[in-house]
């Protein structure tokens, strides 16, 4: 593959995928769960040194294996393919293409906002619950049309990309400033006055909506449950960084520019994401926060920041958002299929590249699925459950740079892990915690995104009985 790729265009990959719509919803959620603006901060903290000590960790693979397919290809090299071939399943069955889904449907809800007649049109179809909206046809033309545009050469998903990144870099760092200059009342002493105090407000009326009184004070392990609950939307709003890693093969140097990426944007963005977080905490009091109208925080605080034209500014950000987050998803995800398809663990046609050097069946394929999960309107649900997923396919990685120095201590290591072995056993131990409350607290999030994981075990069986009987 041809290296098209710098650093600065590597770093906004990684920026541009993590930043979507969660940083602008799920802190209510949050702040329903924990009820504390101190807890709320430590819940953001705590993800942005597990996400960036990963990406750390990461780095030494990615330098030991500097090609395209990144996550895959080192559970693959590491663990064998079969591994290497349920983190694939996964991805395309729900992370990577629930993940587009769901932000091109953020997408399409938001411009809802500025075209009202979106919301008012009469569903085109419609049986039972099940419908096809304007606003799913509004998504799946975004992916569509994203999808094209990655076809037609990398070089043109590297300017978009770029140009997305950077104006919503740059808005996001308006509204921080914007957030502490222009707010009338600061709410900030009073959603840090309950100090460690953490309290609990989930409950919901008969109709589905949150109850705005009887906060419950919690404490010990209902605490410990709350935070892991919570930690589901701030983890949720901090991956695909790896991303970067799918397109190692197209990267100038990728021994050393992927891992530089992947830190640089991992830290900066995590650093954004807790700024924001602080905005939001100055900006509006504890329940405009977690009761903001369809979770939508970032217009709440923003109509405090800019008044009636707060819900216009934030509804184009978002639209920026995620019109350059899908982007990055789109442009790198295809490379791992790829990848597969060269192992003889994907659709064969994927393995070609187009007379613009990049995977276009693929890229299409991705695109399709993605499109599929808009119209069946479960990819949000799909994406809850799949982050304990996520998580662990993470865990797996980072502990295969451990692994790897145990059985192979003589490879010759580009890059060495950071502060090793404790940056990949802070990770470590972080993701058990979560992964264990969850199980024991929010078994919902858990149970069905691994059995959709584990799905993949009969299909790689199916695939490799197939492959003995032809050979």
């Amino acid at each position: 593959m041809q290296k098209k790729l710098k650093l600065w265009d590597a770093t906004m990959l990684v920026m541009g995928s993590m930043i979507g719509s969660g940083i602008f919803i799920v802190s209510a959620d949050m702040m329903r769960n924990l009820g504390s603006g101190y807890w709320m901060i430590v819940v953001w903290m705590i993800t942005g040194i597990m996400t960036v000590a990963a990406a750390i960790s990461y780095g030494e693979l990615s330098a030991l294996f500097p090609k395209a397919g990144g996550q895959y290809t080192y559970l693959t090299e590491i663990f064998g393919k079969k591994m290497g071939f349920l983190y694939g399943w996964g991805l395309f069955t729900v992370i990577q293409t629930g993940t587009i889904a769901a932000v091109a449907m953020a997408f399409g809800k938001f411009t809802a906002y500025l075209v009202p007649s979106l919301n008012d049109a009469a569903p085109i179809f419609q049986s039972g619950e099940f419908q096809i909206t304007w606003i799913q046809i509004l998504a799946i033309a975004i992916i569509l049309l994203l999808t094209y545009i990655n076809t037609r050469g990398v070089e043109s998903g590297k300017i978009l990309q770029n140009v997305f990144t950077g104006s919503k870099i740059l808005a996001l760092l308006g509204l921080i400033a914007a957030g502490f200059i222009f707010v009338d009342f600061s709410h900030l002493a009073e959603n840090f006055s309950f100090g460690t105090n953490a309290f609990n407000n989930t409950d919901k009326d008969a109709t589905g909506n949150f109850l705005k009184i009887g906060w419950e004070s919690i404490d010990g392990m209902t605490l410990m449950g709350g935070i892991a609950a919570a930690m589901v939307g701030s983890v949720f709003s901090s991956v695909a960084w790896e991303s970067v890693t799918f397109v190692s093969g197209e990267i100038e140097n990728p021994k050393k520019n992927v891992v530089k990426a992947m830190i640089l944007g991992t830290s900066a963005v995590m650093l954004l994401y807790i700024a924001v977080n602080f905005v939001y905490l100055n900006a509006i009091d504890r329940d405009s926060i977690a009761f903001a109208a369809n979770d939508r925080v970032a217009v709440a605080a923003s109509q405090n920041i800019f008044g009636s034209a707060g819900t216009v500014i934030i509804a184009v950000l978002v639209m920026v958002s995620t019109f350059g987050c899908n982007n990055g998803l789109i442009l790198a995800g295809a490379r791992v299929f790829q990848t597969m398809a060269k192992d003889g663990l994907f659709f064969k046609s994927a393995i070609d590249n187009n007379k613009n050097d990049v995977p276009s069946n693929a890229l299409w394929m991705q695109g399709v699925w993605a499109s599929v999960l808009c119209l069946s309107g479960q990819y949000g649900n799909l994406l809850d459950m799949i982050s304990f997923g996520i998580v662990l396919f993470y865990m797996i990685t980072v502990f295969g740079v451990i692994y790897l120095r145990i059985k192979q201590p003589n490879l010759e290591r580009p890059y060495k892990t950071w502060l090793y072995p404790v940056t990949p056993i802070i990770y470590l131990i972080i993701g058990t915690v979560f992964c264990l409350l969850l199980l024991i607290y929010k078994q919902q999030y858990t149970w069905p995104g691994f059995l959709i994981v584990l799905l993949g075990l009969p299909v790689y069986y199916i695939i490799n009985r197939k492959k003995t009987t032809d050979s």
